[in-house]
């Protein structure tokens, strides 16, 4: 098969498209065949080596973190998953490797695609679904009447987390450019802040929740639109000690977080705001929920381009400009 690879860690490198071996498939493994994959800035920065203290990939590896496809072979203790079934999935880390024909993924990760989605709309889902899932769901259990501050609304991640907040029944509040106002907008966003124009600070005050995915500048000024009792939650850093317990990180990294996060969460505590880093991790379970809201048409992807196998590195390129509407997509069938 061939496979797109990480051949050292070098910032801004072309992924090698290459002939790879045939995954290995496990008693727990489901082996995919790939119809689609979507790209993600966490596969670029993974490629820029920026996350070797976290995930200590070795080069070549193949990369990918996003895919949808059918299923060609299932391992002996597999009960879910039977051939030919369509599915979905953000693997693990540590057994990522979407950008490729076929991969073998551990069943926990994998669910049944929504039957009301192409292959290339659900490859588009599964990291940014369960990032949106797993910071309102899970740390900020957001609930209905609550308002909620999601940075970047017209971003993969923001698209899909302003649609579960307003299912959740919270109010929405989004950063994005005045040519994004109307896609956010009809996505449920009920406060939307030109930030060329805007100073988010100045219009949002008394908010529950905060999505960051911006630089520490902004979290840092989100604190203040945060009401006492409040959370924020950030996918863009700095990593707090919380993670590296969970990621069971060697204690000198966990040491280095601790003082990266330090900033924050001083600041965070003496207004009663709980402050915490989300790296998402995959989860058939909640793919499963999320599959649900789709088939219920309560959420919808939002596909800016979808390019060919052989242009990969042209939509790694394109979404690198940030300028992406939603999602960018590479089909391979």
């Amino acid at each position: 098969m061939y496979a797109y690879f990480v051949d050292a860690y070098k910032k801004g490198s072309l992924l090698r498209l290459r002939e790879a071996p045939e995954p290995d498939v496990g008693p727990n493994d489901v082996l995919v065949q790939v119809h689609a994959v979507s790209l993600n800035l966490l596969d670029s920065k993974i490629r820029d080596g920026e996350f070797k203290p976290i995930l200590p990939y070795k080069p070549p590896f193949i990369a990918g973190h996003d895919v949808a496809g059918t299923v060609l072979r299932v391992g002996a203790q597999v009960r879910k998953f039977n051939v030919g079934d369509e599915v979905y999935s953000r693997p693990s880390d540590g057994r990522i490797g979407t950008f490729a024909e076929r991969i073998a993924i551990d069943q926990k990760d994998l669910a049944l695609k929504p039957k009301t989605l192409s292959f290339a709309e659900a490859a588009s889902v599964p990291l940014v679904g369960l990032t949106a899932w797993q910071a309102l769901v899970d740390r900020a259990n957001l609930r209905s009447g609550q308002k909620v501050f999601i940075q970047a609304g017209s971003g993969g991640v923001g698209t899909f987390a302003i649609q579960l907040a307003k299912h959740l029944g919270a109010k929405v509040a989004t950063t994005t450019s005045a040519a994004n106002g109307e896609l956010v907008r009809n996505l449920g966003a009920d406060v939307v802040i030109d930030y060329r124009e805007q100073d988010f600070e100045k219009v949002l005050l008394g908010y529950d929740v905060v999505l960051n995915s911006q630089d520490t500048e902004t979290l840092e000024k989100s604190l203040r639109v945060v009401r006492r009792g409040g959370v924020v939650v950030s996918i863009s850093g700095p990593p707090d000690p919380g993670f590296a317990k969970q990621k069971r990180l060697n204690p000198i990294i966990g040491l280095v977080f601790r003082l990266l996060s330090r900033g924050i969460r001083k600041k965070a505590q003496p207004a009663g705001i709980r402050y915490t880093f989300l790296f998402m991790n995959g989860s058939g379970a909640q793919l499963e929920q999320i599959t649900k809201l789709i088939e219920a048409g309560a959420i919808r992807p939002v596909i800016d381009k979808v390019f060919a196998f052989e242009a990969l590195n042209e939509a790694m390129a394109y979404l690198e400009t940030g300028r992406a509407k939603g999602k960018v997509v590479v089909t391979l069938r």
